[in-house]
C-alpha cells in the first residue's frame, strides 16, 4: 500500500515545490521594485503610443478572415506531410489515399462556401 501513494506523494511535493518558487519569486518582486508613481507611469499604454482620441476603433474583420484562411491551410499542408509519409507503408495505401480526399474535400467545400460569400475579395 505504501508503494501506491508514493507516486502521488513525488507528484504532491513538486506541486508544493512549484506554487512556493512562484509566490516566493512574485513576493520578491513585490519587496525589491520601485515604487515611484508619477503622470506618465499611470497612462494607458498602447504599444508604445500616447493615447490620443477615441476608445473606440473599427477594426476590419476580412484581415481576420485571412488569417483564419491562413491557418486552416497550414494545418492542412501539418496534415499532408505525415499522410505521405504513411500512404507509402503497405497495407495503408487505399485507406489513406480516401481518408485524405475526404479532408481535402471538406477544406474544398469551405473554401468554395468563402469564395461564393465573397469573402476572398480583396476590396
Amino acid at each position: 500500500m505504501p508503494d501506491y501513494f508514493s507516486g502521488y506523494s513525488v507528484v504532491g511535493l513538486v506541486a508544493v515545490v512549484g506554487v512556493a518558487f512562484v509566490a516566493v519569486a512574485f513576493a520578491a518582486g513585490h519587496l525589491l521594485r520601485p515604487v515611484v508613481p508619477t503622470r506618465e507611469k499611470m497612462l494607458t499604454y498602447e504599444c508604445g503610443v500616447d493615447p490620443v482620441g477615441e476608445d473606440w476603433a473599427h477594426t476590419q474583420v476580412r484581415y481576420y478572415v485571412y488569417a483564419f484562411l491562413y491557418v486552416v491551410f497550414a494545418v492542412d499542408s501539418v496534415f499532408l506531410f505525415p499522410w505521405a509519409t504513411v500512404f507509402a507503408d503497405p497495407g495503408f495505401g487505399g485507406v489513406t489515399l480516401v481518408e485524405m480526399f475526404v479532408f481535402l474535400g471538406f477544406l474544398a467545400v469551405g473554401l468554395l462556401y468563402a469564395w461564393k460569400k465573397g469573402v476572398l475579395e480583396w476590396t
